[in-house]
């Protein structure tokens, strides 16, 4: 007989006592989840995760001294791996969105979602996934337009690892398909999806689905606004 998984371990970072609180005691209510401390500012939520290392750490953008992003940054090149970060924030703009996942955030919420769904997001995290929120793909997209508006002839040669089905699938994900999606484009099933998925992060030294869309993005692989490929 097999015992029941570890908890998961939840550092709650934001600079509102009443937003950092609430965030705590809603998490708490979970059987599955521990809140091990909470920090008022990105130096304090450091310090917690050197201390307590735990698994997920909620971390606001906008904070006093350290920002979110700063100590995102500083978190996932210290331990990489080890601490997971959901960024939570309310403020909806683009540039957020690409500074958090460039600095190695696994997730990207807004302070409004249900109650549901961060729990859920707290779970996908936790077990190594990378979660967007609602539409932040298409933000994401947005920003690349923004940054780099002129395409590029060919993908970057970091991806000629890549098989052409592998290159298929990482163009599809980048699109913001999900699995299910993206084995009925390709007929064939969310498992080969999933291996696919797992081999492209594999040989491209990626952390997770984030990095692969991102580094879609970046090498030209995808460029914003074009046509859609055959596949």
């Amino acid at each position: 007989m097999t015992g029941s998984p570890p908890d998961i371990r939840i550092v709650v970072a934001d600079d509102h006592l009443v937003v950092r609180t609430g965030f705590a005691a809603l998490l708490d209510t979970q059987p599955d989840f521990t809140v091990v401390g909470t920090a008022s500012d990105g130096s304090q939520a450091l310090q917690l995760c050197s201390d307590l290392s735990p698994d997920v750490v909620l971390m606001d953008v906008r904070m006093p001294g350290m920002d979110g992003i700063t100590a995102t940054r500083q978190l996932t090149g210290a331990h990489p791996g080890s601490t997971r970060v959901l960024i939570l924030t309310t403020f909806d703009l683009d540039h957020y969105v690409y500074d958090a996942l460039c600095a190695g955030a696994s997730g990207f919420l807004l302070k409004d979602v249900t109650a549901e769904t961060l729990f859920e997001a707290v779970r996908v995290v936790a077990s190594g996934e990378a979660l967007l929120a609602p539409n932040v793909t298409r933000r994401l997209i947005a920003e690349f337009t923004r940054l780099r508006p002129q395409a590029q002839d060919a993908p970057a040669p970091e991806l000629g690892a890549l098989t052409a089905r592998e290159t298929q699938v990482l163009r599809l994900l980048a699109r913001g398909l999900s699995n299910a999606e993206i084995a009925g484009r390709l007929v064939i099933t969310e498992e080969t999806v999933k291996t696919h998925v797992s081999r492209i992060l594999t040989k491209l030294e990626l952390r997770d689905r984030t990095q692969a869309v991102i580094t879609a993005y970046e090498t030209g692989l995808i460029v914003p606004q074009a046509r859609e490929p055959r596949t």
